[in-house]
């Protein structure tokens, strides 16, 4: 991997990285939290040293990303009071390969499918080839998912980097980036749901699990782990849009009254 932080790596999508500042890197990845509704229009922005411990660089470095962002109207900064998303659309933003708005297309169905097929294959050989220096800032990670408490925007900030640091240790950049896009499948229900009691405190114990594996390098013990946090995810994702689907019949019904 290189001297390099993992979590401040990003892919080669058209464009290369030795022309981009740390600062660069982090504008990017706070405009992906947004175009994924990880982060909605007027949600407070966690804190420079909350974001630097996050995002494993400075917070001269979260500082002068946040700046660029208010400098280009997607952040609204305030004198005396936290950073905010500002209210735009940011759906056209390439993650990865694809959208958001693109891999929402789909159905619930073939996304779980396809991360079954492929991201166990991926953090499969994730195990084999994971280092000490990934293995840290997931302990890290760890950390900071358990002192968020109940905050579900801020465990899901934590857990996209999780998952994209396992993923990029597949030693495929392709698939680590196509698992990417699958990750940000219905993030907005991804927050209602994990705002839901109970529902951090099961992610992280699938989280420690996973970790523990890892750290023994355990192929079978890693795919075994994450495809219990799959299916997690799978089934709290259905259970929301069944009762999206049942709020919005009812809803029809009283309209037609």
């Amino acid at each position: 991997m290189g001297g390099r932080p993992i979590l401040t790596q990003m892919p080669k999508v058209g464009h290369s990285l030795d022309r981009r500042t740390a600062r660069d890197v982090i504008a990017e990845k706070l405009m992906v939290l947004i175009a994924t509704n990880m982060l909605h229009p007027g949600d407070e922005i966690p804190g420079e040293r909350e974001l630097a411990q996050v995002l494993h660089v400075s917070r001269e470095t979260v500082r002068g990303a946040i700046q660029s962002l208010a400098a280009r109207g997607i952040v609204e900064v305030s004198q005396g009071s936290r950073t905010r998303v500002a209210n735009v659309d940011l759906g056209n933003l390439t993650v990865t390969i694809a959208t958001p708005n693109a891999i929402d297309a789909y159905d619930l169905e073939a996304v779980h499918a396809a991360r079954l097929h492929i991201e166990l294959k991926v953090v499969g050989d994730a195990a084999e080839r994971i280092d000490a220096e990934t293995l840290g800032k997931l302990e890290s990670l760890l950390e900071a998912q358990r002192l968020g408490g109940s905050d579900s925007m801020r465990f899901l900030i934590c857990d996209r980097e999780f998952h994209l640091a396992i993923y990029r240790t597949c030693g495929n950049a392709l698939l680590s980036d196509f698992v990417t896009d699958l990750y940000t499948y219905m993030m907005n229900h991804r927050r209602i749901a994990m705002s839901r009691p109970g529902a951090i405190d099961a992610s992280y114990e699938d989280h420690a699990e996973i970790v523990a594996a890892l750290r023994r390098r355990d192929r079978d013990a890693v795919v075994a782990a994450f495809r219990h946090h799959l299916t997690r995810i799978y089934e709290t994702t259905r259970e929301l849009l069944a009762e999206v689907g049942q709020g919005s019949e009812e809803t029809k019904i009283e309209t037609a009254r």
